[in-house]
């Protein structure tokens, strides 16, 4: 996609900024219409759902989830799949419905959206698709595609200003180790290395298994100043057991979390033992220094 500039005007009819808003742009037939789970018995009624269009359902299945579920779908008559998905689907607490304010839009074109979208999705894995099925691409003549194509430009434009990056594919913030990933520093008195908290089983498939940690906060601040990251292990080893140097930081989900790519595996270390630490010292991320991971014998020489 281009990064040309760009506006979009935002109608919020009801006067509540976390209510339905209404999204169009200066030369686009297509508008956009946000709401909350809750408003839809008094919104349903709206013209615009009346109409063909694709749409997303957003929401959280339990309080830990990472990454946000969304369903795609799409159809002649929007207000009909939605509420049966208001009596149905029980996950969703907001929709972004897409659609055309000159009826534009037919069968085929919205099929269509609802295939690119999924794929995208997929692609960008920022979230947990609820499709039980992956659409096949529907068949459109090459100049109905090249129209449904700028359609989607324009979908996948506004979707990160209302608040929804799941259709994005991640692009580091940082990536401290890209040109020389192997390098050490002699000493340094600046907080470079992020001690992260690892449950058996995450430690495992994540740390060890897939090279990266993911879903961690990390102060603005601190993003483009650590190079490493070690893993304590919480119950019952309780000690950091492994280090490597970070390749790059991306974002992950919606919730200002990120995940952490590592330049090489996970090597041992220490132990360095929770020792007389205080109770709790382990229960979030923490940062120290390179230099004091490599010297230190117990938790309280990291901090």
């Amino acid at each position: 996609m281009a990064n040309d500039p760009f506006t979009i005007r935002i109608f919020v009819p009801d006067g509540d900024p976390e209510g339905v808003r209404i999204i169009d742009r200066m030369n686009w037939t297509g508008l956009g219409i946000v709401f909350p789970r809750e408003k839809w018995p008094a919104t349903k009624h709206r013209l615009e759902f009346s109409r063909a269009g694709v749409y997303i359902l957003v929401g959280y299945r339990a309080e830990g989830d990472e990454l946000p579920t969304v369903y795609i779908g799409e159809g002649d008559v929007i207000r009909n799949r939605i509420e049966s998905h208001f009596q149905n689907k029980d996950f969703w607490s907001r929709a972004i419905v897409f659609t055309a304010s000159n009826n534009s839009l037919n069968k085929a074109h919205v099929k269509w959206l609802e295939y690119a979208l999924l794929k995208r999705a997929e692609e960008a894995k920022q979230s947990k698709p609820d499709n039980d099925t992956t659409p096949q691409e529907p068949g459109l003549s090459e100049a109905e595609r090249s129209d449904t194509e700028g359609f989607l430009r324009e979908i996948l434009q506004i979707l990160p200003l209302v608040g929804l990056r799941a259709f994005e594919v991640p692009k580091a913030v940082a990536e401290p180790h890209k040109e020389a990933p192997a390098a050490r520093p002699a000493s340094s008195t600046e907080l470079n290395t992020v001690i992260v908290p690892a449950q058996p089983d995450g430690f495992e498939k994540v740390f060890l298994g897939q090279h990266c940690w993911h879903a961690i906060r990390i102060s603005g601040g601190m993003l483009p100043k650590i190079k490493y990251i070690a893993a304590y292990r919480t119950q019952p080893e309780m000690k950091v057991t492994h280090y490597t140097p970070v390749a790059s930081i991306e974002p992950y989900g919606e919730e200002g979390k990120y995940k952490l790519i590592f330049a090489e595996p996970a090597k041992p270390i220490g132990p360095i033992l929770f020792g007389d630490a205080p109770q709790g010292s382990m229960q979030g991320i923490r940062y120290t220094t390179f230099e004091k991971l490599m010297k230190a014998k117990k938790l309280t020489d990291l901090f």
